[in-house]
């Protein structure tokens, strides 16, 4: 990699420019990944896909914020980079009846909406301006486009900038608000070919959704990394057909990078409390399959930005996008395999005596074992990070509220 600055390009074809900027028109912009026709379908799946037990656990949890929160007459579920609707469609069909009936649903999605899709789910370009309820974005944070940066043989950080082929050079140094967040939250030492991924732009999305939130839960659920084990080159990848390539930003392939979990949950309210599963958070990869994706949304033209300075802020009330006050409780993370134990998800066997007294009881309760024992495998899919802000509650994985 060679050390120079950024020439300008056409307006057709730019010349090399940051990450940041060529992932959000590779994957955004027209003819992008997420707006060709056949969409994120067979380049990788997510949870939602891997098994419905997933989008049963997302029903509990909204269950208990409904329980949290008093049983509302309107409670909401928003499904943030809805992708084709399925973690929505799922969560509406796994809740008992008298919670469907007062839930209000919205997939948030840059894509059109599918057809088909229950008529329930109000579908949306943009986050309802007022949630009560519970906003859950799962692998949304992974696709807000970030900048790369890359230490210099003088130990200086500098931007990277590539072209649409792929190819990358070094630009200016970093500065400004994006070296402050460099230096808090993904301090590189002065070593020759270190890189870090700027998260300030997911914080900033994470804060503008919490936002939203005027009382209920904040959940995000990404691969992730946290600041005692930050990568030293960095994760960013792309996503083809199923199996893992070179992210090139020319609408080829989904282009993407772990998050910084621990920076998002600053950026909205009060310092987060670490869990003691936080730091086992390793960030596993997507998972190929044949199966359509959990799309993700970008907030880069449609969410509002929040400044980050608002986490550094002592008092633990804020206000929202209704300019009303609420109270901000502490953020927490944890890995994917606890959150989803806590929703009794625990992907224990069947015991063997009811293949004797019901076969096929057996064989249903070994097959959905299996597809549990997916979403909580160290090393895998139970290794993705959750994000839990609550908004006016208790933290409802701690301990299922009374009464349910």
């Amino acid at each position: 990699m060679t050390d120079e600055t950024t020439a300008e390009g056409s307006r057709a074809h730019p010349g090399p420019r940051g990450w940041r900027a060529a992932a959000e028109t590779a994957l955004y912009g027209p003819g992008g990944f997420y707006r060709r026709p056949e969409g994120p379908a067979g380049h990788f799946r997510t949870s939602v896909h891997a098994s419905p037990l997933f989008a049963r656990a997302v029903a509990r949890l909204l269950c208990r914020v409904d329980a949290a929160l008093g049983r509302p007459a309107v409670l909401d579920f928003v499904d943030v980079g809805a992708g084709r609707g399925e973690l929505v469609g799922g969560v509406l069909a796994a809740l008992p009846a008298d919670v469907a009936a007062r839930t209000r649903a919205y997939a948030v999605e840059i894509a059109d909406r599918p057809a088909g899709l229950d008529g329930r789910i109000t579908w949306l370009s943009d986050l309802p301006d007022a949630v009560t309820g519970l906003l859950f974005a799962n692998e949304w944070l992974d696709n807000v486009p970030v900048d790369v940066v890359e230490v210099d043989s003088a130990g200086v950080p500098r931007l990277v900038l590539v072209a649409e082929d792929g190819s990358e050079r070094l630009g200016d140094p970093v500065t400004g608000a994006a070296a402050d967040w460099l230096a808090r939250w993904w301090p590189l030492p002065a070593e020759e070919g270190l890189r870090a991924e700027i998260g300030l732009p997911r914080d900033r999305a994470w804060a503008a959704a919490v936002d939203r939130v005027v009382r209920g839960l904040a959940v995000a659920v990404d691969y992730a990394h946290t600041l005692d084990a930050r990568p030293p080159f960095g994760t960013l990848t792309g996503f083809r057909e199923g199996r893992e390539t070179a992210p090139v930003p020319d609408g080829s392939c989904d282009i993407t990078a772990h998050v910084a979990l621990d920076a998002c949950a600053a950026a909205p309210g009060p310092p987060y409390t670490p869990s003691g599963t936080a730091r086992t958070l390793s960030g596993a990869a997507h998972r190929p399959a044949d199966t359509p994706s959990d799309a993700p949304f970008t907030p880069a033209r449609n969410m509002p930005h929040t400044p980050p300075d608002t986490a550094q802020e002592p008092p633990s009330t804020a206000h929202g996008a209704s300019g009303t006050a609420r109270e901000l409780r502490p953020a927490r993370l944890l890995a994917q395999r606890a959150a989803l134990r806590a929703l009794d998800l625990t992907g224990a066997r069947p015991p063997l005596a009811l293949a004797s007294t019901d076969p096929a009881a057996y064989v249903r309760a070994l097959a959905s074992a299996g597809e549990a024992a997916e979403l909580t495998a160290p090393g895998g899919l139970g290794d993705f990070g959750w994000l839990l802000q609550p908004v006016g509650i208790p933290d409802p994985l701690e301990r299922e509220p009374e009464g349910r």
